[in-house]
């Protein structure tokens, strides 16, 4: 499954998901573009890796900042082979009825607008390169099923899972394979904190996911087009 020299950009880099998945890729020898809120954030991880990084920041939601980053990053490494993408939001709380439409907003603003520009830019991309391409998601278990009290949210993960698939057809005559992770809770201090009384030796960690992260940027998942890979320990 040798990554060494493939131009890997993650987004995400700083929180406890991209990291893992950072220090996961540098150990398999890829070069790293790490995209965090600033580019201060990625900064301060860039010596830590033993392999060449860049880094950037910008509004996964703005088509405009998303072909700057490329662009950047092409300029550094040549382009782009894999995007590994991890950014997402949650808010629950309260039934649809009574909930401000507002939520709906954030969450799709934060859950699918951000894939559908950054990995659409990407994959524009690695079109236009015409050397194939691996572009990885992670979405989450709440996309297969509504949940009481999460409408906006497990809808919006739904909807990302379908972009997915549908880029995954999109693309794969291309030779880029387009493909999802689906965590069930992830073990994070946030989580431990939100969730004192749960057993998070149940959970997936973050290393679990960046392992399956790595197989389906590998040549191993060439194969593999459209899927929807559940990462749920035991939970």
């Amino acid at each position: 499954m040798s990554l060494t020299n493939k131009v890997v950009m993650i987004t995400g880099a700083r929180g406890n998901l991209g990291s893992a998945t950072a220090k996961a890729f540098a150990a398999q020898g890829a070069r790293l573009v790490l995209i965090d809120r600033t580019a201060d954030d990625a900064e301060k991880m860039s010596a830590q890796f033993g392999v060449p990084v860049h880094t950037d920041a910008g509004d996964l939601g703005d088509p405009a900042a998303i072909d700057a980053i490329i662009a950047r990053a092409t300029d550094k490494f040549g382009g782009i082979d894999a995007l590994i993408h991890t950014v997402g939001g949650f808010a629950s709380g309260t039934p649809v009825h009574e909930t401000d439409v507002e939520v709906l907003e954030q969450m799709l603003s934060l859950n699918v607008r951000p894939i559908y520009v950054t990995a659409g830019r990407v994959a524009a991309h690695m079109v236009t390169r015409a050397q194939g391409g691996r572009i990885v998601i992670v979405l989450a278990k709440a996309a297969l099923k509504g949940q009481k009290d999460s409408g906006a949210y497990t809808a919006s993960k739904a909807a990302a899972q379908r972009l997915v698939e549908s880029m995954a057809l999109e693309l794969r005559d291309h030779k880029i394979n387009v493909n999802g992770v689906l965590p069930s809770i992830i073990d994070t201090p946030r989580n431990r904190q939100d969730m004192p009384n749960a057993d998070p030796a149940k959970w997936v960690t973050p290393e679990q996911i960046a392992e399956t992260l790595i197989f389906l940027a590998s040549d191993a998942a060439d194969a593999i087009h459209g899927a929807s890979v559940e990462v749920y320990g035991r939970s």
